[in-house]
């Protein structure tokens, strides 16, 4: 990285700009990849929700837990896990960060404060409210952050979630990436209400926001992780946005019709949240400054993949290490 460009603070816009950028790349180059055949399973993009991580994650240290989806690149690379070891996991190779036995819908670094992503639709908010309330009895200010999406609102765990931690006041912080499907349905066809509503039954915060502008998410997110390390309890944060690629990579080789139109993800594609933040850039930083900033993010990105493929595939004998306790 170029001298002239400090990323010291996660929360500068810069450093925002490059996580994202980052997210994107890395995912952008994972899409290719896929096509190829050469992944050893399927994988779901989080191309076009990247201002959601990174918002939430810039107030966050190692200390503090994520759990994450399916969908869980972005989590995972915007709390500061390793691209190397991303990469190498979704080549299921042994350098990847669960020994290549976890793939691409279980990439954790429990160093990092990442408990993991999760191929069982909600699994993660349950994870989380055990992470916040141990963070709760370590009594060191620590938070843990729940990611989902809009189908997993519909799981009954969400309930439990919000109501122990409306009673114990737990710093739990429960984000909802609604980027309107589950799966292929519309999320109108599935959900009633509004998301953000179930949690004022439990009396608990809750907050609405445009999910593809980060400067929002980062002041909503700021306000949620102020709350929850002094001690006043859960939010529910309602976060709009839309994957720009499909629920799963390859879907339309066995998909008979189309669940969303052309038009919906054009205009979509304006609302993009690298191009907005790039237009913020415009006044806070040198032209000079955000060509560093992708030149770098080329380099990591192709060092990664180019790790990930030298890398060697896990001995048949280490096939039960790790599985039991």
């Amino acid at each position: 990285m170029s001298n002239a460009i400090d990323l010291s603070d996660p929360k500068s816009p810069l450093a925002l700009f490059h996580r994202m950028l980052l997210i994107r790349r890395m995912e952008q180059r994972l899409a290719e990849i896929q096509k190829t055949g050469t992944l050893p399973g399927p994988v779901h993009l989080y191309i076009g929700q990247e201002a959601v991580a990174t918002g939430i994650c810039a107030h966050l240290s190692d200390s503090d837990w994520i759990a994450s989806t399916h969908r869980g690149h972005g989590h995972f690379l915007a709390k500061g896990g390793d691209p190397r070891a991303m990469a190498a996991e979704l080549y299921g190779r042994s350098t990847g960060i669960c020994k290549g036995k976890g793939g691409s819908m279980h990439v954790a670094d429990f160093s990092k404060g990442i408990i993991g992503a999760n191929g069982i639709v909600g699994g993660g908010i349950g994870l989380t409210a055990g992470a916040a309330l141990a963070a709760q009895l370590d009594g060191k200010g620590a938070v843990a952050v729940a990611f989902y999406g809009d189908g997993a609102a519909n799981q009954g765990v969400l309930s439990e979630a919000m109501n122990i931690g409306a009673l114990w006041k737990l710093p739990l912080i429960l984000v909802c990436e609604n980027n309107g499907f589950s799966e292929f349905s519309p999320s109108d066809t599935v959900t009633a209400g509004k998301i953000v509503d179930r949690g004022k039954p439990y009396g608990i915060a809750t907050a609405t926001v445009d999910g593809n502008d980060i400067m929002a998410v980062l002041d909503v997110a700021g306000q949620a992780v102020e709350r929850a390390r002094k001690g006043e309890g859960t939010t529910l944060i309602e976060a709009r946005t839309y994957r720009l690629h499909g629920h799963v990579e390859y879907e339309d080789t066995f998909l008979s019709e189309k669940y969303r139109s052309d038009e919906e993800v054009e205009e979509w594609k304006t609302r993009d949240p690298i191009i907005h933040m790039e237009k913020l850039l415009a006044d806070k930083a040198t032209p000079e400054q955000i060509e560093a900033v992708k030149a770098d993010i080329e380099k990591i990105v192709a060092d990664a993949y180019e790790f990930a493929e030298n890398s060697p595939w896990p001995e048949p004998a280490t096939a039960l290490d790790d599985v039991f306790a």
